[in-house]
């Protein structure tokens, strides 16, 4: 079934999700102020293209937006996203996603919240990278996690070694071994190929395999997968972008975190907004820096 839908912003972001979607065959319309932004969209896919400012009642209007299943207001500027999705929503679109930058609107004593502009589902960016890199520190073991069900349940990946416990196994047999704990392991990739395993599949060394299970279990499957899990004790951060705000702010509970910043103003500023954390003024791409706060050796 085609699906209708309208990407405000022709970024990085709203281009490359404008080419995946396009590849599904769905009816895509794309708004953008930029006259090379909209001709590089036209250039590589079949879309309607709308050069103007997503925020723009004038603009909007040429759509029909009680037709459009889902509108994805995904602008550099949260200011332009929250009216093009305000203006949206008054104009019959079905559901909204919205991009935004600052994470105020998500906060327990937020005056405006996402919901009042119409929004269905917020995308914060450097907020889930935050996440994506915390996953990865706290599950050193994995290649790659994601979590799902407020964090209840986890889709991990592991690659799997000559001395794994489960190398050689059947997927059945593995999981009749250990009935007391509930996961599955849902894909598995071999040779650059990935599939999805049947009973009587057989786990290879150097295979990755994706689990899913309780995110509460996840050091008991590395058990049962025979994954040893280094320790992790100190993180060093480049630079004192939002990311890596986010990052040291959240670290430094556990972790012993340094922060290398290269602006001296930003490194002061950030040190009246951290406890633990020990900030360096310097360049985190000069060896000798690095060697003389023995970072490196």
């Amino acid at each position: 079934m085609n699906i209708n839908i309208v990407i405000i912003g022709a970024g990085e972001v709203g281009f490359n999700l404008a080419i995946t979607l396009s590849q599904e065959d769905h009816n895509i319309t794309v708004i953008d102020i930029d006259s090379n932004k909209c001709k590089r969209v036209k250039n590589h896919i079949d879309a309607k293209v709308i050069q103007g400012d997503g925020a723009s009642q004038r603009i909007l209007q040429q759509i029909e937006m009680s037709e459009i299943d889902y509108l994805l207001a995904l602008t550099r500027t949260d200011e332009v996203n929250l009216v093009a999705s305000k203006i949206s929503s008054k104009m019959g679109a079905n559901k909204i996603i919205c991009r935004l930058r600052n994470t105020e609107f998500v906060h327990k004593e937020a005056i405006v919240v996402p919901r009042e502009f119409g929004i269905d589902h917020v995308v914060f960016p450097e907020r889930a990278a935050q996440l994506e890199i915390e996953n990865l520190i706290y599950e050193s073991a994995a290649l790659d996690v994601h979590k799902y069900m407020n964090n209840q349940l986890s889709l991990v990946a592991y690659k799997i070694k000559s001395d794994s416990l489960i190398k050689d196994k059947k997927i059945n047999n593995i999981a009749l071994e250990n009935n007391t704990h509930s996961f599955k392991i849902v894909l598995v990739i071999r040779d650059g190929k990935n599939f999805v395993p049947h009973n009587d599949t057989k786990i290879n060394d150097n295979d990755i395999v994706h689990v899913i299970c309780k995110t509460k279990e996840t050091f008991s499957i590395e058990k049962i997968l025979g994954i040893e899990k280094p320790k992790l004790n100190n993180i060093m951060i480049l630079g004192s972008g939002k990311i890596g705000r986010l990052l040291a702010k959240s670290l430094e509970r556990n972790f012993n975190t340094k922060i290398i910043e290269k602006d001296l103003a930003k490194a002061h500023s950030l040190g009246e907004t951290l406890n633990e954390s020990i900030i360096l003024s310097g360049d985190g791409l000069d060896s000798e820096f690095l060697e003389s706060e023995n970072i490196i050796d």
